[in-house]
C-alpha cells in the first residue's frame, strides 16, 4: 500500500493518491489530470476511484476530467446530488482497493455531503482518514461555506459537533489524519502549518476537540468567522455542476499574440490584464490598467478574492516558461476565460510604441522620516486581524480582499501611502487602486516587516485567536 500527499502551496490544498497492488484512488483532485495520470502510469497502476470529500468551494477539482480521461468512478458521500454521473455512496459502505480498503464515513458540518474516507490496511488494521474540510490539523471546517443551503452556520456547526464525536473521536487515536488544507487556506481559521498528525495528537491540540458541550462548540467555531472569498459559492457550483475541459482552456489561455493583437482583444472585449511577473518588474514598467497579480506567491486566491466575474475574458503578461502554470492557476479557481498571453513581454510592447506606466515607490527608511499622520494617508492593506495585531499608528485598514467594496472610503484626490505585510499584496492594491482612476499611489517597499525596523510608532492590539 502506498500513500502519498500531492500538496499544493499556493491553494494550501492536499490531494491524495494510494495504491494498493494497481488499483489507485485519488482523493480532491486539483483541476490539471495529468500529474494524477502520469504517477499511476509510472507505477505500473491505473486509477479505479476519484473520491470527492465534498463540493470544494475554495477550487476546482479535477475530478470530471480525470474520470473521463482514466474511467475511474467519481464517489462522493451521502446526499451529493451532483449533476453529473458519479457514485453517491452509502454511510459506512465499503470501496475495495486492490488489498485494501476504504470505509465512507459521512461527517456532515462543513456542508451536508461532506464525507471522510477511512483507510484500513492489509490486515483490516484502520491506518489513516481522508477528512477533507471536516477536519484540519489545529482546526475544523467552516461551517459557513454550504451552497444553497436552508441551514444556519449555527445549524451546520451542530452537524459537525456530531460528526466528529460519533464518527472521528471514536476512531483509534494511532490514525493519521489526512486533511484537504494547511495553513494559508480560507477554509478554516486556525489551521497549522503541519499537514498530517495522529489523532490522539490533535485531541491534545486542535482546541476545537477539546472537551466541551454542543453549545460550546458552536460558539466557538462560529465566532470571528469573516467574509469568505467572493469565488468560493461560483466554484463549489462549478464543481457540482460541471465545467469546461482543461485541455480546452490551457489551449485557448496559451494562444501567443502581438501587441496590436493584445489590444484588439482587450478593447472588444474589455479583458482584464493580468500581469503575472514578478513585482518589481511590474513597478519597473507596465501596461497601463494592468493588475498586478504574481504567480510566484498566492495567485490563484487573489485573482479568486479580487475578480469578480469567473467568465471575465483575461489576457497576460508574464515571465517566459510561466505561461502554462498562470493558465494552470486560473483554471484552478474557475477562471477558465483566458484568452492568451502578449508574446515578448513588455519589451514587445515597447517597441510596438506603446506606453507604460511605472508604480512609484518608497523605501521604509525614507518613509519614517517624511511620515505625518496628520498630513499623509498611509493604507494597511493587510486583513483586518494583522491590522488588529500590530499597526502603525494613524494608519488606516483596507484589506485587499474587500478593496471593491471599500473605495467609498478614499478620496481620488488624495495621495495614498500602501503597504501589507512584506510586499506582494500592497503591489496587488496599487495596480488595482491606479486602475481605478487613483494616480497617487505609492508602495512601501518591504512592508510592516521593514516599517517595523524604523522608529515609526506602533499601536499594538491581542487579535482573538480564532479570527483569521
Amino acid at each position: 500500500m502506498k500513500i502519498e500527499q500531492m500538496y499544493t502551496g499556493c491553494l494550501a490544498e492536499a490531494a491524495y493518491y494510494i495504491e494498493s497492488n494497481g488499483e489507485v484512488a485519488i482523493i480532491d483532485p486539483l483541476r490539471e489530470p495529468n500529474p494524477y495520470i502520469e504517477k499511476a502510469k509510472l507505477n505500473g497502476a491505473e486509477i479505479k476511484y476519484v473520491l470527492e470529500t465534498h463540493f470544494h468551494a475554495d477550487f476546482v477539482s479535477g475530478h470530471l476530467d480525470l474520470a473521463q480521461k482514466t474511467g475511474a468512478k467519481i464517489v462522493y458521500g451521502p446526499t451529493a446530488k451532483p449533476n453529473f454521473t458519479a457514485h453517491v455512496a452509502e454511510d459506512n459502505e465499503i470501496l475495495k482497493l486492490g488489498n485494501v480498503q476504504i470505509k465512507v464515513l459521512h461527517t456532515p458540518g462543513h456542508t451536508m455531503e461532506s464525507s471522510t474516507y477511512l483507510l484500513m490496511d492489509e490486515q483490516g488494521k484502520e491506518v489513516a482518514i481522508f477528512t477533507g474540510d471536516t477536519l484540519f490539523i489545529g482546526d475544523v471546517g467552516r461551517p459557513d461555506l454550504a451552497v444553497n443551503s436552508n441551514l444556519s452556520r449555527e445549524d451546520l456547526a451542530g452537524f459537525l459537533y456530531d460528526s466528529l464525536h460519533n464518527k472521528i473521536l471514536t476512531l483509534p487515536e494511532s490514525i493519521v489524519i489526512y486533511p484537504n488544507h494547511g495553513a494559508g487556506s480560507a477554509c478554516g481559521k486556525n489551521m497549522s502549518k503541519e499537514t498530517f498528525d495522529t489523532l490522539g495528537n490533535q485531541k491534545m491540540l486542535n482546541y476545537a476537540l477539546q472537551p466541551m458541550s454542543k453549545a460550546a462548540f458552536i460558539a466557538v467555531v462560529t465566532d470571528g468567522l469573516v467574509a469568505p472569498p467572493q469565488y468560493f459559492p461560483k466554484n463549489a457550483v462549478l464543481n457540482k455542476n460541471g465545467y469546461e475541459a482543461f485541455d480546452h482552456v490551457l489551449q485557448k489561455g496559451l494562444t501567443p499574440l502581438n501587441a496590436p493583437e493584445f489590444i484588439t482583444i482587450r478593447e472588444s472585449l474589455q479583458a482584464l490584464v493580468i500581469d503575472a511577473r514578478k513585482k518589481e518588474a511590474f513597478s519597473k514598467a507596465h501596461i497601463p490598467g494592468s493588475w498586478y497579480i504574481g504567480v510566484e506567491d498566492s495567485f490563484a486566491p487573489w485573482v479568486g478574492a479580487l475578480v469578480e466575474d469567473l467568465k471575465t475574458p483575461i489576457l497576460f503578461l508574464a515571465d517566459p516558461g510561466t505561461e502554462e502554470e498562470v493558465v494552470t492557476r486560473l483554471s484552478r479557481v474557475g477562471y477558465d476565460n483566458a484568452l492568451g498571453y502578449l508574446n515578448g513581454g513588455i519589451k514587445a510592447w515597447i517597441k510596438s510604441g506603446e506606453t507604460t506606466q511605472k508604480l512609484e515607490e518608497i523605501s521604509a527608511p525614507d518613509f519614517a522620516v517624511e511620515y505625518s499622520s496628520e498630513n499623509m494617508h498611509l493604507l494597511d492593506v493587510r486583513r483586518s486581524s494583522e491590522f488588529e495585531s500590530e499597526h502603525i499608528v494613524g494608519a488606516e485598514n483596507l484589506p485587499l480582499d474587500f478593496i471593491h467594496s471599500e473605495f467609498s472610503k478614499l478620496d481620488v484626490n488624495k495621495t495614498y501611502y500602501v503597504h501589507c505585510a512584506g510586499g506582494y499584496r500592497s503591489v496587488i492594491a496599487c495596480s488595482v487602486l491606479k486602475s481605478k482612476g487613483f494616480s497617487k499611489v505609492i508602495n512601501i517597499l518591504g512592508g510592516f516587516k521593514a516599517l517595523k525596523e524604523t522608529p515609526l510608532e506602533r499601536t499594538q492590539f491581542v487579535a482573538p485567536k480564532t479570527m483569521l
